[in-house]
């Protein structure tokens, strides 16, 4: 599967313009979602071919969103890469365990991002 199109799911108006530049850089193509309600509407409509999740976010967190896109028939196939500052091993057990392909850690490093979407491709 060749990733082009990248939904990045992210609370901060910040988080999502550094990550959406990093990833057009590169030539993907980005769609964004403010929160993990909106993320799980997108992923399903859009069928990006990756998600990067943010976890801690108002209302539906990132675990949850993961967990629910995972359980979804029309969404199980969408890699997800947690994408977050909690950086506890206790956290990326509980995120991978959610479903997540991979968990990465803020702030971002461009090479670890790009290794873990080639990695999925």
């Amino acid at each position: 599967m060749t990733i082009k199109k990248v939904l990045v799911v992210d609370d901060s108006p910040t988080e999502r313009f550094v990550m959406t530049e990093l990833l057009k850089k590169h030539g993907y193509q980005t769609l964004v979602a403010e929160n993990g309600e909106d993320g799980i509407a997108k992923a399903k409509a859009e069928q990006p071919d990756l998600v990067i999740m943010d976890v801690i976010m108002p209302g539906t967190n990132g675990y949850q969103a993961t967990r629910n896109l995972k359980r979804d028939v029309g969404a199980r196939n969408i890699p997800v890469i947690i994408c977050t500052s909690k950086n506890q091993e206790t956290d990326k057990i509980w995120g991978l365990r959610q479903g997540a392909d991979n968990y990465l850690t803020k702030p971002i490093n461009e090479q670890e991002l790009l290794a873990a979407i080639a990695a999925l491709g």
